[in-house]
């Protein structure tokens, strides 16, 4: 009988959890599906395309929350008026038939819910899974940011052209559009890298975190600013292949860049390159510490 009841003390233990895990799960598991869908099939809209490192976000930040579940369990049951008044605004926004606001509920929600169950000290807990779940919920952001685009267009348009020049194409360029061989490409806003630009410093932060050296501001402002020139570089790399595959009349590896898989294993190369540069830094700062010129302690560098 004993027995019996020690089985049930886990579920007795985490009802409350569980209860709130599945309505949660009732609500919003039709529009994460929606997301999902949209991103593997690239039928969602193109300004919710760029968040499609969710795939990789969502499940890390739900297995960093399942990391600290003891922790959580722990802390002191406390209703809070701000979390009240959070999940007012995540039900308002759910229920509105605007797009982005219902996108937007899902992370308000999920502070609410932490709000109402374990105050500001499970906000502080929870706020890396949180932050991870916001930044990559779907939003209208890079909309926002395209029409500040313009000088990143014409710089990848230049550069492009004067890669393939160095070939000995016959390339001519005007603003954001690149003639080759009478044919004309446009770096149009979409094609200036935006995308891969978040998802590098994305991918940089979850590095970050998981190795810790969120702690360190110099590793921090290294791997950012890396990230962000390796989405840089990277994309004047694939605008270039992309004209000069389209100039020469590559039509199908032109397709297979743009908009098939390959767009998708250079992508996943940009990625690594962002995980080995966390790497790099990691074994620079090591070595810098370790040599007799650096001193005796950690503090002389990173």
């Amino acid at each position: 009988m004993q027995a019996s009841l020690k089985v049930f003390d886990p579920v007795k233990r985490h009802s409350t959890e569980a209860a709130i895990a599945l309505l949660l799960g009732m609500l919003y598991a039709p529009l994460i599906w929606y997301w999902i869908d949209g991103w593997l099939s690239k039928s969602i809209s193109i300004e919710h395309e760029y968040f499609s490192y969710a795939l990789i976000g969502f499940p890390y930040a739900a297995w960093i929350a399942w990391l600290s579940r003891q922790h959580r369990h722990n802390l002191p049951s406390s209703g809070s008026f701000l979390g009240i008044s959070l999940l007012a605004l995540a039900v308002t926004f759910y229920l509105s038939p605007v797009q982005n606001l219902i996108n937007l509920s899902f992370p308000l929600m999920l502070g609410a819910v932490v709000l109402i169950l374990k105050g500001l000290s499970g906000l502080r807990l929870m706020r890396w899974p949180l932050l991870f779940v916001l930044l990559a919920t779907p939003t209208e952001l890079p909309y926002l940011i395209a029409p500040y685009l313009m000088p990143i267009q014409r710089m990848n348009a230049a550069i492009a052209a004067f890669l393939l020049t160095q070939i000995g194409m016959d390339v001519s360029v005007d603003q954001i559009y690149i003639l080759v061989n009478e044919r004309i490409v446009e770096v149009a806003p979409y094609c200036a890298g935006l995308k891969m630009l978040m998802t590098c410093l994305y991918v940089a932060l979850m590095m970050l975190h998981w190795t810790g050296n969120l702690r360190s501001r110099p590793k921090t402002l290294a791997l950012l600013a890396g990230a962000a020139l390796i989405s840089v570089v990277g994309n004047i790399v694939r605008n270039t292949l992309l004209t000069f595959f389209h100039g020469t009349g590559r039509t199908d590896w032109f397709e297979w860049l743009h908009e098939s898989w390959g767009g998708d294993v250079f992508s996943a190369l940009l990625l690594l390159s962002v995980v080995l540069l966390m790497n790099g830094i990691d074994r620079m700062a090591n070595s810098l510490t370790l040599s007799p010129a650096g001193g005796a302690g950690k503090d002389n560098f990173f």
